[in-house]
């Protein structure tokens, strides 16, 4: 799929070509020109400031045509035409759920590189010339093409006319001449399909199979699927220091040693722990380098790091990401070159440890020493296995040019040196039992197939010929955004929910009481979307209701206006009550949320992401959220007992807020999280690593 077609100065062609050719529309065309698009909005009466600022980036707007039944239908349809109030007439006047969807293509000002969000109001905005189809807008930005899809529903009130956008899937920053795998197969997958089980023949056949294409639930599950199935796979292959001794295995479950030995009962305890232990350790993994898959998407990793051809021409001496048993493969792999020097030195040595010294933290980014084997022993900050690399002080520089300092708990390293506790295997040299083998075939490994149907419980060739390859490659092959989807616009890659999604799936695949089900239905343990927003939405209204005590309206109409408040429209229901919209982000502030069995973070998210709407919403200049942290600082520094400490932090506090609200070098919604994370949203579990991949 060539998308460099992009680059010709005629949008119009080039769009038409593209949904003709390469997708395979039927479309029909009289008119090639531009669209007055102002002109247009004035006729329908489309108007907003939101209009106005998003209209002032675009360039030029295309009307590509109407696709409806007729494009399907083996008859001459030419002088079919592409007139945009004709068709807009056709389509108010059809039958049937989907009349036709009406295609854009809009030219965005040079040098306007749009969000998500402006992408969605330019889909929203065309939506507005129908009641009943939806859009479908290409836009042309850069080197970068992205594809805005709308889903319409019908409004609530009966006395609304029409259908509402409920959803904007997107297809984003599509590059023309780098296009990545994951955009590609999504492309590929856009294609109509002319024969098989999903042959498409109707209008409305067609935007099923888009909007199925589109629907990151089918992404996520697919990719959950290649997940499992590595995971499964690694699981047999790796070995992971501190495994349960039989000491352990006896004290654990009450288990007697007869005369002849270990029973029947104790062999199979002991490879439940052993493969507990295993899948503890491979999820930790997984989690970890997964949480940097996405901080890869802000360019804050190295992406040489990712690139095999990279690592053996440039920053190892050695990396063998072939499995062949018996062969001089075999020893290589058992070094586990790739995890110990690449991804231990950036979780534990990197994204652990500052680039610099400070005033709170004296350590520096830097290799163990080489004078002597014990001077820095107990110290898992520091970068090892210097023998591994072509110049570690290139791969340094690197790290350091690149990586910041995360100070979170996701990774620190979990070995005792001064115990002789190993449980990470950060080390140069462990006691002579602990063993650490992560091969490099794990990561870089192509497809091949190996018998799951144990793993799974399920004997279909499916699981007995499960396709397996290195995680690497399989991250590569998927498109990952640093944006957290909503109900409103759903950015077609994977987005940062995932982490939850994984984690609890796959604790669930060995916990013995869900492991059966687990396994048999692949990513069924995690709370969806819909009921976290239930949760939510319900939370916030019952405590708002309590929480502002001044409602000038019945308990009726407070619930009408709350759900409003908490609804994706764009307006708060109390613009014109100022003392009622001040309570309300005072109350939001005041708000304390425990979620006591919190997982891996699914409530505290969806909770966290509701209320910076809200707070959007009523105070989107952040003027009354900035006063009430100044305000709450000034208090609590003023009820200190030190009044010469007490200046000096209240100083230093009101400095750090005039900072994180400082739009200059921080998102508006930067202040909102930070305060609404450190003062408002709680939650437990018994699991460390599910409370550290929440936080």
């Amino acid at each position: 799929m060539d998308l460099k077609i992009f680059k010709q100065d005629n949008l119009f062609n080039v769009s038409l070509q593209f949904f003709r050719d390469v997708i395979g529309l039927k479309l029909d065309v009289t008119t090639r020109n531009t669209i007055d698009i102002r002109d247009q909005f004035e006729e329908y009466g489309i108007r907003s400031k939101k209009v106005e600022e998003i209209w002032g980036h675009i360039n030029k707007t295309y009307y590509i045509g109407l696709l409806d039944d007729l494009n399907f239908k083996e008859v001459d349809s030419q002088n079919k035409g592409n007139d945009l109030e004709k068709d807009i007439s056709t389509v108010e006047r059809s039958s049937g759920e989907y009349p036709g969807i009406l295609i854009f293509a809009v030219d965005l000002n040079d040098g306007f590189n749009p969000t998500r969000s402006n992408l969605t109001e330019i889909n929203r905005t065309l939506n507005r010339f129908s009641q009943r189809a939806p859009v479908l807008v290409l836009a042309r930005h850069g080197n970068k093409i992205s594809l805005m899809l709308a889903d319409r529903v019908a409004y609530k009130q009966e006395w609304r006319e029409g259908e509402k956008v409920r959803k904007v899937s997107l297809l984003r920053d599509i590059d023309l001449d780098k296009t990545h795998a994951g955009h590609l197969r999504i492309l590929r997958d856009l294609v109509v399909p002319t024969s098989g089980t999903k042959k498409v023949d109707s209008f409305d056949g067609l935007y099923e199979y888009w909007k199925e294409v589109l629907d990151t639930s089918e992404l996520n599950k697919h990719f959950y699927q290649e997940l499992s199935n590595w995971y499964f796979w690694a699981v047999k292959h790796v070995v992971f220091p501190n495994q349960p001794t039989d000491e352990h295995i006896i004290e654990k479950y009450q288990l007697k040693v007869g005369a002849k030995g270990f029973s029947k009962e104790f062999e199979k305890k002991k490879e439940e722990a052993l493969n507990e232990h295993n899948a503890t350790n491979v999820i930790r993994l997984l989690t970890r380098l997964l949480f940097v898959w996405f901080i890869k998407e802000k360019k804050l990793i190295p992406e040489e790091l990712f690139d095999l051809k990279s690592l053996q021409q440039d920053i190892l001496e050695k990396v063998s990401p072939f499995q062949e048993d018996g062969t001089m493969f075999a020893q290589a792999n058992m070094e586990s070159v790739y995890y110990r020097a690449i991804l231990q030195n950036l979780f534990f040595a990197s994204l652990n440890c500052p680039i610099v010294s400070d005033t709170t933290d004296n350590r520096v980014r830097q290799f163990r020493g080489d004078e002597s084997y014990g001077k820095h022993r107990g110290i898992d900050w520091m970068m090892r296995y210097k023998k591994y690399f072509k110049d570690p002080e290139a791969f340094l520089e690197l790290m350091n040019n690149t990586v910041p300092f995360l100070n979170g708990g996701l990774f620190e390293c979990l070995d005792d040196k001064t115990q002789n506790l190993y449980i990470d295997g950060f080390s140069d040299q462990m006691t002579k039992e602990e063993q650490l083998i992560v091969p490099d075939y794990l990561f870089f490994g192509v497809s091949k197939e190996v018998d799951l149907s144990e793993d799974y419980g399920l004997k279909s060739k499916k699981y007995k010929k499960a396709a397996v390859k290195g995680l690497i490659n399989i991250l590569k092959s998927y498109k990952f955004t640093i944006d957290e989807n909503t109900p409103i616009e759903e950015e077609v890659a994977l987005d940062p929910e995932l982490l939850g999604k994984v984690f609890e799936n796959l604790l669930a695949s060995y916990n013995p009481e869900t492991k059966s089900t687990a396994r048999k239905q692949t990513g069924s343990f995690y709370t969806p979307h819909e009921i976290v927003n239930y949760m939510v939405d319900e939370s916030l209204i019952a405590y708002l209701k309590n929480a502002v005590t001044d409602w000038v309206w019945g308990e009726e109409e407070v619930d009408k206006k709350l759900r409003q408040l908490i609804s994706y429209e764009s307006v708060s229901p109390f613009v014109e009550h100022e003392s009622l919209t001040k309570d309300l982000v005072e109350a939001l502030d005041k708000c304390k949320i425990l979620d006591p069995a919190s997982g891996s973070g699914a409530f505290p998210m969806g909770i966290l992401h509701k209320m910076v709407h809200m707070l959007q919403k009523l105070d989107p200049e952040n003027t009354l959220w900035k006063a009430v942290q100044r305000d709450k600082a000034k208090q609590e520094t003023e009820e200190a007992y030190d009044e010469i400490i007490d200046s000096k932090e209240r100083e230093e506090k009101l400095v750090e807020i005039n900072h994180a609200f400082d739009q200059r070098v921080n998102n508006p919604d930067y202040a909102r999280k930070l305060y609404l994370i450190e003062n408002c949203i709680y939650g437990v579990d018994i699991q460390p690593i599910a409370t550290q991949i929440a936080k």
